[in-house]
């Protein structure tokens, strides 16, 4: 297996990270800057009010798109697979 190989195989692996983990991390963050907002004006420090709503809005989005995200795993995973003998070869 050749460095170049290393590095496509590594590059491949850090957009799959990028793309599955997206759809959490910014409906996350959408959902925190609304409940900031929301703190800022009504001036309510409540920890758990900024804390409660973003892990919801995670298993919302883990709902949502949890099988387009379950699909591009099995692509990168069978295409890992089949290619196998190619990147060891």
């Amino acid at each position: 297996m050749s460095g170049d190989v290393v590095i496509q195989l590594g590059q491949e692996a850090l957009m799959m990270v990028l793309l599955i983990s997206a759809p959490m991390l910014g409906l996350g963050l959408l959902v925190g800057l609304a409940v900031s907002i929301f703190q800022t004006t009504t001036s309510i420090q409540e920890q758990t009010l900024a804390f409660i709503p973003k892990i919801i809005a995670v298993f919302v989005a883990i709902l949502v798109f949890g099988p387009w995200m379950l699909r591009l795993m099995v692509e990168y995973v069978t295409n890992i697979l089949v290619n196998l003998p190619l990147y060891i070869g």
